[in-house]
């Protein structure tokens, strides 16, 4: 990818915490000890998921590659944002930029999707669960992941080189704690409609799809829920699904705000105080919605600690 760029604009300067200058040194404190008890909960999950047997289903299979991808995305803002918090000068330079860009939408657009094939994971298990380990077996489980790896790339890589290949030409400060594709495309010289309209699409692409499957797996897991007799036979099977909606409501009602709506209501402060909670918060609240506070997976912790110890 080829990233000669005829700009005067070399960096990037991050505003996104300017007006909270009295308490940066708080929030570092703060978004520091919640991202090292993420990293903490994820390398839980995803070790107990590997030394458990038991826990080797596609269901906890999705899980640990759901873990492994909320590690990657916070890693790949997190740790920047933390120094610029004590820094005096907050600044990323062009291609930096790029690749933070490139990588987060990358992780992201993947984690649309795998959330996608978690779904379908939980059709099949409540709608056909005689046939559940055919349908879902190994290989099919690899291929859903990879079909959401190769479309998070193909579509991190359109929107970012679309963007970086404007010209930069007015001002450099970025009114956000890292790089993402509205504050970005605000500070290009001038973008056609056709720029705006392809973003759009890709975001509509990213989002709108897979949430789409999601709530067809749903209607149909719904109607062979009401199918069953017992309330108890009711309850264990919509339990499984609980967790998974939840993650799905909190993700797509973030990433919807922000990327789907017209440039004309873009807010800075409404974009940093969102993106706040699904950059931070929501891979915090993921592994405790997941796992947990899930029975099967306590109990497989526990035979992991004794193992190990």
């Amino acid at each position: 990818m080829e990233w000669v760029n005829e700009t005067t604009v070399r960096q990037f300067v991050f505003l996104g915490f300017s007006s909270l200058a009295g308490l940066q040194k708080l929030l570092f404190v703060v978004f520091l000890l919640v991202y090292l008890f993420t990293l903490g909960t994820n390398a839980i999950i995803i070790s107990t998921i590997v030394l458990d047997r038991a826990l080797h289903t596609p269901m906890y299979f999705f899980l640990g590659v759901l873990s492994c991808s909320e590690t990657c995305y916070t890693f790949v803002i997190v740790p920047k944002m933390l120094v610029d918090l004590l820094a005096q000068k907050k600044t990323i330079s062009f291609r930096g930029c790029a690749i933070q860009m490139f990588s987060f939408l990358f992780l992201i657009c993947s984690h649309s999707f795998l959330l996608a094939a978690m779904g379908y994971d939980r059709y099949v298990a409540i709608c056909n669960p005689l046939r559940y380990t055919v349908l879902m077996g190994y290989g099919v489980c690899v291929g859903l992941v990879a079909a959401a790896c190769a479309c998070g790339f193909i579509i991190s890589l359109v929107t970012t080189s679309m963007i970086f290949h404007l010209p930069f030409h007015s001002s450099n400060q970025l009114h956000h704690f890292f790089c993402d594709v509205s504050p970005v495309l605000k500070l290009a010289s001038h973008h056609s409609h056709l720029n705006q309209l392809v973003i759009f699409v890709l975001g509509v692409f990213v989002l709108v799809i897979p949430l789409l499957l999601i709530l067809v797996s749903y209607v149909l897991i719904i109607s062979a829920i009401l199918k069953i007799p017992s309330s108890v036979g009711r309850y264990k099977a919509f339990s499984t699904c609980a967790s998974h909606l939840i993650v799905v409501t909190v993700h797509y009602g973030c990433a919807s705000f922000i990327y789907l709506r017209p440039k004309s209501n873009y807010s800075s402060s409404q974009d940093t105080l969102i993106s706040v909670s699904y950059t931070i918060l929501t891979p915090l609240l993921n592994p405790m919605i997941y796992s947990l506070r899930n029975k099967e997976f306590k109990s497989a912790l526990r035979r992991a600690m004794v193992q190990t110890s």
